[in-house]
């Protein structure tokens, strides 16, 4: 496991929270750099939204972003965790380059790179608040196991998934583990211009959100 701390240009104010005014949540796609030939493979910006809401974040807490890929919900958490810290961790090293650019151009300075696969990855990290799952490497039964084993109180899991049948497989651990989990399904159409100055909707893929709450803590 290697971690690459990030820098950002900030202000401090009273209480020693440290504010990037020029960035907010909502960033576009289009701003982050993304890999080619596989540009727009990044968390959409609307399930960006139920994901990290679904994360149910405070200014102090402490977030691992798992699979983070070039790093758009980690950049958005980061916002929102003013006085926390989000570690995203990345075992692709192309992700990691591209991730590392992103973290520098919008990041908050609260955000730690962490390179490695999980879950080996996450056992030096200091135990979470929340946890989003973007990407597991065919190791998800087994991330899950050493996020429930780590995730605080009341603390929150939300992992997407493009496939309904390991939407269904995680949804089912969650409950095995005593998690009450909620399954959302994110459809989302675009509206697009269309030469004749009309407007049409484009759909993307749909993505399902499956979230849920720790009950008990099992860590240390």
């Amino acid at each position: 496991m290697i971690s690459i701390p990030s820098s950002s240009k900030n202000f401090s104010l009273p209480g020693k929270i440290s504010i990037n005014t020029q960035r907010t949540l909502g960033l576009p796609d289009s701003d982050f750099a993304q890999r080619k030939p596989l540009d727009g493979q990044i968390t959409k910006r609307e399930v960006r939204a139920i994901s990290i809401y679904s994360l149910g974040l405070g200014p102090d807490n402490i977030v691992w972003d798992i699979g983070a890929g070039t790093g758009s919900i980690s950049i958005e958490a980061g916002f929102i965790v003013l006085r926390g810290k989000v570690f995203s961790v990345e075992k692709d090293l192309d992700n990691i380059n591209l991730l590392e650019m992103n973290v520098q151009k919008f990041g908050m300075g609260n955000i730690e790179i962490v390179a490695g696969d999980a879950p080996d990855a996450l056992r030096d990290l200091p135990s979470p608040d929340s946890v989003f799952i973007g990407g597991s490497g065919g190791h998800l039964s087994e991330i899950l196991k050493e996020v429930v084993l780590r995730l605080k109180p009341g603390g929150r899991i939300v992992a997407n998934f493009a496939i309904l049948e390991h939407s269904q497989e995680f949804y089912n651990e969650l409950k095995t583990f005593g998690f009450g989990p909620d399954m959302v399904m994110a459809n989302i159409s675009r509206g697009k211009e269309m030469k004749s100055g009309g407007v049409r909707l484009e759909s993307l893929n749909p993505v399902f959100i499956i979230s849920g709450t720790q009950k008990e803590y099992l860590g240390e």
